[in-house]
């Protein structure tokens, strides 16, 4: 069973770092948002006590004004849980927060090679790829509203 709870930002910085950025150290693991009161970081564990086994965050999105417009980011999967619905649970009490607090749009940049995985959950592709620096392939992609 997965279990899946709101943790500070900080705790979601270990596992972005080993999946997402392993070239950074865990404290240059900071995103824009991390810190902004309204954001959301959800951690899942497999068991109530095993290590945290996926992690994400929202949180409303900087440049767009008012606040309607959240964005999903650091999302992290820890290799040995993929394929168990790790990902799904995190990004579904990710999408409730935002909705909740009066998102009217939430989207995210994720790699192509994740791509699938959010167009499973009912995201769709905006836009043509681009590159990140340092990082890799990217398409911003958007949340179905409920």
């Amino acid at each position: 069973m997965i279990h899946v709870r709101a943790v500070p930002a900080a705790d979601t910085r270990p596992l972005r770092q080993r999946v997402l950025r392993p070239h950074q150290r865990p404290d240059e693991i900071v995103l824009a948002g991390d810190d902004d009161p309204a954001a959301r970081h959800i951690g899942a564990w497999l068991d109530g006590d095993g290590p945290c086994v996926g992690v994400g965050s929202i949180c409303p999105d900087p440049e767009a004004p008012g606040g309607a417009v959240w964005r999903v980011r650091g999302m992290a999967t820890d290799a040995a849980a993929r394929g168990q619905g790790v990902g799904r649970a995190v990004l579904e009490a990710l999408l409730a927060h935002g909705w909740a607090s009066g998102a009217t749009r939430i989207w995210c940049t994720a790699r192509t090679t994740a791509a699938g995985f959010y167009l499973r959950q009912g995201f769709e592709v905006e836009g043509e790829p681009f590159e990140l620096p340092q990082i890799g392939p990217h398409v911003v992609m958007r949340a179905p509203r409920p």
